[in-house]
This record gives C-alpha cells, structure tokens and sequence, in this order.
C-alpha cells in the first residue's frame, strides 16, 4: 500500500520548479475570476465534455491524486487551464514548464483510468479580460507520459521516504514524550488536559487561564502528545505579538530537549521586511542575488532545513545564506515540511493567508493554538478591513502614467460627489457607494493592465494606492451587517475638503469561524477571555465549543487590590484628578518603596501626572512610554525594572507594557491603574456601539466595557509572576466600585475598598456624569456578566 500521498500541484511545485524566484508584480486573476474563467472554459465545451475529473495513481510508496480541469472524451484530450490577465506572451518560461508538468502528470493519470493508449494534452489559458482562449497542445503517447510521471515520482520518492521516516519517528517519540518540569503547576494539569481532549474530539476550546501558570507549555505540550493518536500534520502556534512568539519557540526548545529521540521541525516565520537580506532590491534575478536561480538551490537549502529542529529565525537565516537563497521565501517552502509553525495571526486568519492556503490545498489536519486570543477582536476588525485615503489619490494622480489618468479622475470625481450631501466631519452610511465601487473596478483593472505592460513595476505611491483599492473592493464584496462605512472629511486648506473612506468591520466573527472549523482543533487561551458569551460572538467560535476558566495558581494573599473610588478619571474631572493620583502614588511608594507600573488612559494625561509626581516628589525616579516608541527604546524602559531598583514607570493602557511582558518578584511590586481602559467616546465608537446594540443587545459593554476591563485585567497581570510574588493593584475610578465591573475581574482576587483617608474631589464625584454611561450599574444588563464556571 502507498505510504505517502501528495497532490499533483504540490508534487509538481517540489519538482518541476527551476530557475529564478520572480516577484515581479504581474497582477492574477482573483481566486473568484478563476473560478469564473474555468466555469466560462467548461461551458464553451461540447456535450460530453467532464470537467473537474478526480484522477490518482501509484508510484512505488507514492501515491499521487489531484483534479484535472477537463477532459473530452470526443477529442480525446486533456485540459489544464490557466486564467491570466495581460500579455501572455511575457509569462516566464519557468512558468510554463511548471504548468506543463501538471498537464502531462494529469494525462498519464486519465490515461491509467481509461487504459489509453495515447491522449492529447492541451494547455488553455483564459484571458479574463477578453475571454479569449490560446490552446497549446502537444499529442502524447501513454508510454511517454507514464515516463514522465514516474520520473517526477522518483524525484520526489527520496524525500516522500525521508519524510515517512521523520513522521514514524516523531510520532514514536511524541508518544514516549514526558512533561519537561518535575510537575504541573497549579491549572496548568487541568488546561493540558482540556486541550487534549479538545483535539482528542475534533472541538474548538476556549481556555481563560490566568497568568503564570505557563500556558505557552501547558498547550503545546498535550498538543505534541496527539500528534500521533489524531494523526495531525500540523500544529500552527498563532500569536499576536512578538513576546508570544518567543515564549512559543522557548517552550518548543525546552520540550524538544527533553526529548532528544523526537525528530521535531519547529519553523518561525516573520515579515518579510524583517527576514528581507537586500531591501534596496526588487524580488526577481535580475536584482536581487538571493532571487537569482533560487528554485536550482532550493533543493540543498531545503534538505539543509530539514536536520534542523528550531528553524528560528537566526538558524533560518544561517541555511539560507550558506545556500544564497532567500530567507523568507525559504520559510515559505519550509512552512510545508514544519511539524510546528510559529507565527503572527495574520498567517492563519488573513484573507490570503498563506498557512490557511497551504492547509487547504494540501489537505492537512491541523491543530492551531491561538495565543493571547483576545487579541484577535480587534487583529480580525483590521484584517477584514479597508480603508482609502484622498490624499493618496491627489498625490498619485500628479504623477500616474498618462494611461491610467483617465481612470483616477473618473474615481476622484465620484469620490469628491459623496461630499456633497454630507456636512458633518464625520458620517456612516449603511452601504458603500455603488458608483464609486464601480469606478474601482475600471481604475484596479487599468493599473493592472498597465503593470502587465510594464513589468517593472510602478511608483511606490501609485502600486500603494492600486492594493488599498484591491482590498476595498474586495471587503466591498463582503459587506453586510457586520460591517461599517463611513466617510470622515477633513479641512485640507483647499477649495475642497478631503476625506478617507472606511469599510469598517466590526464583528469578525463570520470570517474566523470558517479558520476555526478547518482545524481539527483549535485552542484559544487568555488570561482575559471572560465574558464568554462576547468573545464566542465576536470570534465565532462553533456553537459545541467547550469553555473553561483555569484555576489560579496564587493566593488571595498574594495581591492587595484596592478599588480608590474617591477619585473619578473621566476626561471632564481629569484635572481635579493629578493632586489626589500624585498624592496616592507617593503615600504607597514611601510605605514600601520598590518598581511600581503606573497605567493611564491617554500620553496626554500620563504626562501631566508624571510631571506634577516629578514636581511634588523629585526623589521618586521615574520614566515614561512615550509615542511611537521603538524597540531599543521600549527594551530600555524595560531594563529600568531591575531587582534592587525603586521608582515608577508610566504607561498606556493597552500599550506595550500592559501585557506580554515578563518583572518577576521584586522587578515590579505594583500598579497603578487609572483608567477603566474604555474606548475613546468619538463618532466611530459610537456608531459600533450601535451596530453592537442592533446585533447582540449589549451595546454599551461590548463598545467599551468588556474591552476596557480586558486591558485593565492584563495590566494588573504584569505584578504577580509565580507563586513568591506579593504585590498590590490600585484601581483608580469610582466605577471600579460597582458590583457590574467586579463580576468582571478575576475570581481569585480579594477587592477591597481602599482605607479610609480625607476625602478628594468629593463635589466632582457627586456629578460625575460619564457621557457614555452615567452608571454602569444603570447600563444594559450584560447577558455575560456573571462568568460560567465548570463549562467543560
């Protein structure tokens, strides 16, 4: 029996690929197009005529199967069909030697079912534009193709047995694998165990599991453990943010080496401009070094990578520059021979992502682990979403090719006619304009025709403009309830205003869910996951998925948190606010003094308490985040968090600091959070909460409350680290008083009222009205506010 199956696509890509790597933009047919032009090909045909014929055959060990475009039985020929768009005649040769190699692997297979003496085999490219056909067809003899087949199988076969090797091997070694540590921490026994019987049962988990329990070994681990028993080809550690990823190759290393018979493949893979050797260079031969011959060298490169069971970054890097091939494109090809793939969201979840895109071609089952999974609310709103800015458009239409003149103007004039009826700075409209859609349209197919035409490419500002249009149009094609349009103008010191043009998507929840039911398992764990009824509507988790809340590992004991309801931090009382925050700051730091984190809802208001602190109390050291800080920077503000250092570090909630990073014991003994981290009260907001109110009832919380108390959860989460850690958390806001948000904070803390003391910003308190709610106890009732337990 064949003990290795591949797709024909995928066999042939391994084999028949050869020479340069060449990026240079040539804009395809959408995957829609495609479909289109395959189904116009299919429809042209006479009566008789098969399309999407199921094909497989067997070499040695290999078994091969795949989907031939077409067959005609009258004629007795085979049909591969290609859509394209531009000059065919400009298409690279290597190209074309991969699009034939498909064509005589797909003959031979229908020669092997019908028992065929001979078949012709026809290339058909579709232009999609003109849906003009060229036919290019060789007549065949069985024999000569069986030939072929088997020599692109031979090729292959090599690899197919080393592969079938490192799969028996690794599956061997993952059932014999033990647990790295002496024992599970406290939780972390319980969350292994629910991700194994998540995977175990084909289900969607989602675990809310508190910090320091160490989640990134405690999914990883059971994960390894069915890779055998499940049979996965797979598992895609998916995170947010940098930290994650690190913690995700750190937990890999140390299960890994504790496990040296286990033959395991852990890939990294980051931006391009991060792996990007030669960024002044365009990714085709004729520019870059790395590009030039890549898929002669691949083979090496790629044979190298597969001995190497951390294939990080740096150890990526190494292989491919001994190979003078590219890196990133070598992560790419090495993302298919992975057995763990860490990476961003976006590889997974983006419209083209491109780990998605492998798994469903290829048909793996695949498990994922989302990391830091409340993340993904607002990572899946902006990759679902487009926007379009005018500014773009005047700068380029300056500068556009003649050709393309006429089409830019004509989407400036209808752009420039929405103006017209809106006199607000700011307007939603309950679809985008059809009109202006429609011009779009004829602009992206003009650049597209010219860059055709014009190989080399075009201005960076006009390529830029040309994608931001490909993706509005294409969350255009996808708009419905879930989504916003607005238009937000804005004074230019011209004749007339600018504006940009948002196609806002608020509830991702209908493009995950597909992502998630794709997996065989998928596994979303946070510290902040609660209330689960707003995270299973927003991410579309399946209806069956299984929710559990971790116990804590700490005490009580551990973490003195303090609710400072005498001082109110909404924007209206923010300046009677700097004396009592200051005065309470410096009390708790002469009381016990040591590294404090101190969290604000704004730079602005994060400043103006920072200086007065400054000011009032020069011997507490302090430092502050500042905006658009770099790396070094943020790594510096870090490194002041020392062991037997003492002062306070200012920071916005919801930014690098407030969570993700890592003060153990005397680092950071406190936090100071002033702020209920709620979102801005702005017209945009406003209009979700709407839309939020008309979808799920709950408005108000799923705008700003359940948000806002996840940030202030994750910041809080940065003081106790392990189970030595004491620490206290000051929340700074009368509203952190009410019964509604307490429901919301974790289960294992003690809040109580902070002790008596003079009474400040009394009269403020007495009217505070927020504009957003004036009590939060008032607001609507949350559907989620008392959190489930035993949900597994």
């Amino acid at each position: 029996m064949p003990g290795y199956s591949i797709a024909v696509r995928a066999l042939c890509e391994f084999t028949a690929k050869v020479g340069d790597l060449d990026l240079r933009f040539t804009p395809s047919p959408t995957a829609l197009e495609g479909i289109v032009g395959h189904r116009t090909v299919a429809a042209r045909r006479q009566e008789g005529y098969q399309a999407e014929v199921s094909l497989e055959g067997v070499y040695q060990t290999l078994k091969v199967k795949g989907r031939a475009d077409g067959y005609d039985p009258a004629r007795n020929r085979l049909e591969e069909v290609k859509t394209y768009r531009g000059d065919l005649s400009k298409q690279p040769d290597n190209h074309r030697q991969l699009h034939w190699a498909q064509a005589k692997i797909y003959g031979w297979l229908q020669c092997d079912k019908l028992q065929l003496p001979r078949i012709d085999v026809a290339l058909v490219y579709f232009d999609i534009v003109s849906e003009k056909e060229t036919c290019l067809t060789q007549s065949c003899e069985a024999s000569q193709l069986q030939a072929f087949f088997e020599q692109q199988c031979a090729r292959f076969l090599a690899w197919a047995e080393q592969e079938m090797r490192h799969r028996q091997a690794r599956n061997l070694g993952a059932q014999a694998l033990t647990f790295p540590h002496a024992g599970f921490r406290p939780g972390q026994r319980h969350l292994a165990e629910s991700v194994f019987k998540a995977v175990s049962t084909g289900r969607c988990l989602m675990a809310q599991a508190p910090t320091g329990i160490g989640k990134t070994v405690g999914t990883l681990f059971p994960m390894f453990k069915a890779l055998a028993p499940q049979r996965l080809d797979k598992v895609f550690f998916l995170t947010a943010k940098t930290p994650g990823r690190r913690l995700a190759l750190d937990a890999a290393r140390l299960i890994t080496n504790n496990a040296p018979a286990m033959p395991l493949r852990v890939l990294e893979m980051i931006a391009r401009d991060k792996a990007c050797e030669h960024p002044d260079k365009a990714c085709h031969g004729e520019s870059c070094p790395l590009a030039r011959g890549f898929y002669d060298r691949l083979p090496l490169a790629r044979a190298a990578a597969s001995q190497v069971t951390l294939l990080d970054q740096a150890a990526l890097r190494d292989i491919a520059l001994s190979h003078e091939v590219c890196p990133y494109y070598l992560s790419q090809e090495m993302a298919r021979w992975a057995d763990v793939v860490v990476a961003d969201y976006n590889y997974y979840f983006d419209f083209s992502a491109l780990l998605f895109g492998l798994a469903q071609a290829n048909g793996w089952t695949v498990a994922t682990l989302v990391d830091e999974a409340h993340n993904l609310v607002e990572r899946g709103r902006l990759m679902y979403s487009a926007s379009l800015d005018q500014l773009a458009l005047a700068t380029v239409l300056k500068t556009a090719p003649e050709p393309l003149k006429k089409a830019l103007r004509k989407v400036s004039r209808q752009w420039n006619a929405l103006h017209e009826p809106q006199i607000a700075a700011y307007q939603a409209h309950e679809k985008p304009p059809e009109k202006l859609l429609q011009a779009l349209g004829t602009c992206t197919s003009a650049i597209g025709d010219y860059l055709n035409d014009h190989p080399q490419g075009l201005d960076s500002q006009l390529q830029a403009f040309y994608f931001d249009a490909l993706q509005f149009a294409r969350v255009a094609e996808a708009f419905d309830e879930r989504f916003l349009f607005d238009i937000h103008k804005r004074e230019s010191g011209r004749q007339r205003s600018l504006s940009t043009l948002c196609l806002r998507n608020v509830v991702p929840a209908g493009f995950l869910r597909p992502r998630f039911t794709a997996s065989r398992s998928s596994v979303l764990f946070s510290a902040t996951l609660s209330p689960r009824r707003y995270y299973a509507d927003l991410l579309g988790t399946p209806a069956d998925t299984v929710w559990i809340d971790v116990e804590s590992p700490f005490q009580a004991e551990q973490l003195d948190v303090q609710v400072v309801s005498r001082i109110s931090t909404r924007f209206a009382h923010r300046q009677g606010s700097l004396e009592p925050i200051v005065a309470l700051m410096a009390r708790q730091f002469s009381e016990r003094p040591g590294n404090y984190l101190a969290f604000f809802s704004s730079f602005d208001y994060l400043q103006q308490v920072a200086g007065l602190l400054a000011e009032r109390h020069p011997h507490i050291a302090t430092w502050t985040q500042s905006r658009g800080m770099g790396e070094a920077p943020r790594q510096a503000f870090l490194e002041r968090f020392m062991e037997h250092s003492q002062g306070i570090g200012f920071a916005v909630l919801g930014g690098a600091f407030g969570e993700g990073i890592d003060l153990p014991g005397s680092r950071l003994i406190g936090a100071f959070i002033a702020t209920l981290g709620l979102a801005q009260f702005n017209p945009v907001n406003e209009q979700i909460k709407q839309r939020m109110a008309t979808i799920f009832g709950d408005g108000y919380d799923y705008t700003y409350l359940y948000p806002g108390l996840q940030k202030v959860v994750q910041a809080a989460g940065r003081v106790i680290r392990t189970q030595q850690d004491r620490g206290v958390v000051m929340l700074i806001d009368d509203r952190f008083g009410e019964a509604k948000v307490q429901r919301l904070l974790p289960q294992w803390w003690t809040v109580r009222q902070e002790r008596d003391t003079p009474a400040v910003g009394a009269s403020l308190l007495a009217k505070a009205s927020d504009p957003l709610a004036p009590s939060l106890a008032g607001s609507t009732a949350s559907r989620a506010g008392s959190l489930p337990q035993g949900s597994a």
